[in-house]
């Protein structure tokens, strides 16, 4: 390095002090560190999210009482120490950079502090040997404010149990580079920490103030070199994946699996060969996360622009229980994405013309049904723009709204071919195919920014409620060159990722509610799938009994019970015979009515698909019935599941719904799938609902019993049951 850039670098530094030097920050003290004496999971933690510089001016803390992270700002930022203050576990073994970028096909770190021998573990006293990355971007600036509004969601519309979005304050890192080829380049990493989870939110920020274009081929917006959770001197690092102390979700998540740790494009566990002291003799333990979307972006960054990152979610985990670690997770999106906690009842019509629609919004608002789906299948085409079209479909929304009810319906855009010219490009052909479905539109092509507008303007113009969006699918990428919302294959995923994640935001920040096809919550959308076979509808109705209590327990892990959708076919769907139908509904009203109990028993709204909700009187009156007592017990049915035990067949089955919050802490749902009367007597555990000594049961809201807890949190609890039948109780 020339004297001429050091002295650069020098004054540099003196005038990022100077900078650092003007924020007026609180001073940390060791005694704003108080022991935590409850669980987050359970009652609300005092202590409110914020950040704090170290007397010394050298460090900024960010805290809540659940997560502390420490930043070095000299020479330039690192953190060095990121420590989960429920269980004391120190996540990292050593510091990296802040964040990294490839440029025009050339890595830049960002900020970081380099020198560090022992990669097992960190010490602060070895910081002042760590210097600064001389070829990267340094810091010049921070600031501390509120976190801002992602989405900026209207609640109060959708009977949600969470009306506003999570607390907290967000650190900024500002940097500066000296290097000409990046000139007018500026960074800026964001930390957002909130109120009562042990959660950071990470993203940057990347401005081109400069006068060129530049490549942005890759962003890493977080990298920690973490503790490794695991000793084993040979393996491979597929083998030795495992949990580990921190969880990460970011919002580029596809894959059609409605789950979001299979659907995870981001999430990248490598080894580390700088970790010389590891166990492993091939220095293959997966112990440095990186995370950035494999594919993307692949962006030309142009002068004036703004680039966003992907929004990594880091909650740290205190436990390796599935139970524990799911209920973290359920409250991280009613933190930070409380609108998948609205949850409308809704029916899925198929209907033939507009007075099966008007006959549909009468039976919804006779029963106590919230909004109307029409389903796929149905007369009504979201992409017809003319003037008549939409004065129709306003026409039917303005009947719905009169009743008090919501309507939208159901949209296909992927597994469709429309023509060469609009399908996505198969890069290994050069011709249409090659999609998730085989075949399917290019969001960036001029047809599919077209039908973005056409949905946007189908919501303006009817004043629809609900939306219900099949497709697309994106790690469909495009090999097109013509396509007018994409250059070509290296931007093609990341392009049509913006196009559709624009959409959704669009329409929840109009209120409109959002099924979607895959994992989009935190960017707006509010349902998906949770889980089933479709085939499987078209097994005997005691058979998808069985099979949807299944997939009730199975796909509520990681889901709060609003996030999901099932499904309960009215009609014939997929095949099968008169053993497999509800229709006509009055001669199977018993398996009816235990359908519907099921999944309003678990807060699932299932779509009910078919021409009507009713066909006789006693009909409409189970249909009321069952409504009228999900509404009255609605909080504590959207509440957490715990998982009591799973539908097998061979005996009862139950779930736990469990908000301590609530006057009515739980609700229990039970079933016995057996043609004999059972009586069971089980450990009740009762810890989630915040009871400590005694509770009271209430077998449908009549027959009381009081229980004692044990030391666990556990109640001997005796229950029984008639053949083939279900009950609940309430607990208080």
């Amino acid at each position: 390095m020339t004297k001429k850039r050091i002295l650069l670098i020098s004054f540099l530094y003196v005038v990022i002090g100077g900078l650092r030097a003007q924020q007026n920050l609180p001073v940390w003290q060791k005694a704003n560190e108080k022991k935590l004496t409850t669980d987050w999971l359970i009652s609300p933690v005092l202590q409110k999210a914020g950040a704090w510089i170290s007397a010394d001016k050298k460090d900024i803390i960010l805290y809540n009482g659940l997560v502390k992270r420490i930043f070095r700002l000299t020479p330039d930022v690192a953190c060095y120490d990121y420590q989960n203050m429920i269980n004391g576990q120190q996540l990292l073994r050593a510091v990296k950079a802040e964040a990294r970028i490839t440029i025009n096909d050339r890595d830049y770190n960002v900020g970081g502090l380099y020198g560090q021998k022992e990669q097992a573990y960190f010490l602060p006293e070895w910081l002042p040997q760590l210097t600064a990355n001389q070829s990267g971007f340094y810091l010049k600036e921070y600031s501390v404010d509120n976190i801002p509004q992602y989405v900026n969601w209207k609640p109060g519309k959708w009977w949600a149990t969470h009306t506003q979005k999570g607390d907290g304050k967000m650190l900024s890192f500002i940097y500066n580079n000296t290097l000409p080829e990046l000139a007018g380049l500026t960074v800026i990493i964001n930390y957002e920490i909130y109120d009562n989870a042990p959660l950071i939110v990470k993203w940057l920020s990347i401005k081109n103030n400069g006068v060129t274009a530049l490549k942005i081929n890759r962003v890493v917006n977080e990298i920690l070199a973490t503790v490794e959770e695991e000793s084993a001197v040979v393996g491979s690092p597929e083998e030795m994946k495992k949990q580990h102390g921190i969880y990460v979700e970011t919002n580029y998540a596809f894959n059609n699996a409605m789950r979001y740790d299979i659907s995870d494009q981001t999430t990248h566990w490598k080894t580390d060969s700088t970790y010389t002291s590891q166990v492993n003799y091939n220095y293959q333990t997966p112990c440095l996360l990186e995370i950035y979307p494999e594919k993307a972006p692949g962006i030309e960054l142009q002068p004036g622009e703004t680039f966003n990152s992907v929004r990594t979610h880091e909650l740290l985990m205190d436990s390796y229980d599935r139970e524990r670690r799911g209920l973290a997770i359920r409250k991280m999106y009613r933190i930070t994405a409380p609108w998948v906690t609205e949850n409308p009842v809704f029916m899925h019509l198929v209907s033939k013309n507009d007075d099966e629609v008007y006959t549909a919004i009468d039976q919804c608002a006779a029963t106590g049904y919230e909004a109307l789906i029409l389903s796929f299948g149905s007369h009504l085409n979201m992409e017809d723009s003319s003037a008549a079209n939409l004065a129709k479909w306003k026409k039917l929304a303005d009947y719905a709204h009169s009743k008090n009810i919501k309507i939208g319906g159901y949209s296909l855009f992927s597994s469709r071919r429309i023509d060469d010219e609009t399908d996505v490009i198969d890069p290994k052909t050069g011709k249409p195919g090659g999609a998730f479905f085989g075949n399917a539109p290019c969001f960036g092509s001029k047809w599919g920014l077209a039908y973005r507008d056409k949905i946007k303007l189908f919501f303006t113009k009817t004043g629809f409620n609900i939306w219900e969006n099949d497709g697309p699918y994106p790690g469909d990428v495009c090999a097109s060159t013509t396509h007018p919302g994409h250059k070509g294959l290296d931007d093609s995923q990341w392009r049509q990722m913006e196009i559709q994640k624009e959409l959704y935001r669009w329409l929840n920040e109009r209120a409109v509610y959002i099924n979607a096809p895959d994992w989009y919550f935190l960017d707006g959308t509010h349902k998906i799938a949770i889980g089933y076979r479709e085939v499987n509808f078209s097994l005997p109705r005691e058979n998808q009994k069985i099979l949807n209590r299944q997939n009730i327990y199975d796909g509520l892990w990681e889901k709060t019970p609003s996030m999901s959708w099932g499904f309960v076919p009215l009609t014939k769907y997929q095949g099968g015979g008169p053993d497999a139908i509800l229709e006509p509904l009055h001669d199977h009203l018993k398996d009816y009515e235990q359908l519907m109990m099921q999944y309003y028993g678990a807060g699932v709204q299932a779509c009910y698909r078919g021409p009507r909700l009713y066909d006789t009187d006693a009909t409409k009156q189970t249909v009321i019935n069952v409504v009228s007592w999900y509404k009255k017990y609605r909080d504590i049915l959207n509440a957490d599941i715990i998982h009591l035990r799973r539908a097998d067949g061979r005996d009862w089955d139950g779930i736990m719904h469990v908000n301590p919050q609530l006057p009515t802490k739980g609700l229990i749902m039970l079933y016995n799938p057996l043609k004999e009367k059972i009586t069971r007597t089980i450990q009740l555990p009762l810890y989630y609902t915040g009871l400590k000594q005694t509770a009271t049961l209430s077998k449908e809201g009549k027959q009381k019993q009081a229980v004692q807890l044990n030391g666990k949190h556990e109640a001997e609890f005796t229950f029984a049951l008639e053949p083939e039948s279900y009950t609940w109780y309430t607990i208080q």
